[in-house]
């Protein structure tokens, strides 16, 4: 195994080896979009097919498998002559990305307030008890994936498949930023209150404000990106 390979790969190849009940390339890919949310494996990167091979003791056969997915997710680009690179995201990006997803989410918002069923709702509200215990420890990897089930369970909610569809595609792209956005203290604070004020919403069943809430939601995380990535630029 390559000992100048980031720890975090390092320990995946040596801790986490990869389990024969599921295909090689999917929990490639796993690793690698987990990776690349969370900024382990940044903006412009070069992925080098034989050292990730060597880290995870895998063939190239699943990792270029695994690599084309991540392409169709666009996050990675492929060259026939350069291998995979990791694709820039930038402040522009960001802003267009979460104005769409503004618009999506709210809406889906407000749908799901006429069309979320009583269990479903005690679901979400259990969920959200769970985020603000991961808040309160200042857990982010437990509080990111409940966030994330609570924005996919607002959509499920919606019983859209359109919009459902539509959003998948593009969450591909905006998780990295969802998670750089946490990563601000001041922004967590203010995302986990209108994570609050929009389940009051839902419990008031009032439609009007939750789409307004979820729209200033997705629209301030989006901005928070922006300056993220505008200041890593700059440096």
């Amino acid at each position: 195994m390559n000992d100048n390979a980031p720890p975090s790969l390092r320990q995946q190849g040596a801790r986490y080896p990869l389990s024969r009940r599921q295909p090689a390339a999917a929990q490639i890919l796993d690793i690698l979009r987990d990776r690349i949310v969370r900024g382990d494996l940044m903006p412009g990167t070069r992925i080098i097919e034989r050292e990730i091979c060597a880290e995870m003791n895998i063939s190239r056969t699943p990792l270029r498998e695994a690599l084309k997915l991540l392409a169709l997710d666009g996050l990675v680009e492929l060259s026939q002559n350069r291998g995979a690179r990791v694709l820039p995201f930038t402040a522009e990006e960001a802003l267009n990305l979460f104005e769409v997803l503004a618009g999506l989410e709210g809406l889906a918002a407000e749908l799901a307030v006429e069309r979320f069923s009583s269990e479903a709702l005690a679901e979400l509200y259990d969920m959200h008890d769970k985020m603000r215990n991961c808040y309160e420890r200042k857990d982010r990897d437990a509080y990111f994936a409940l966030n994330t089930a609570i924005h996919a369970a607002i959509v499920e909610a919606a019983s859209n498949p359109i919009l459902s569809s539509t959003h998948a595609a593009l969450m591909l792209r905006a998780k990295r930023g969802r998670y750089m956005a946490i990563m601000d203290p001041s922004r967590w604070s203010d995302a986990f209150e209108e994570h609050e004020a929009l389940m009051r919403a839902f419990a008031d069943r009032d439609t009007a404000k939750a789409g307004r809430i979820w729209r200033e939601h997705l629209i301030h995380t989006g901005e928070t990106v922006a300056e993220v990535l505008r200041a890593t630029a700059s440096h």
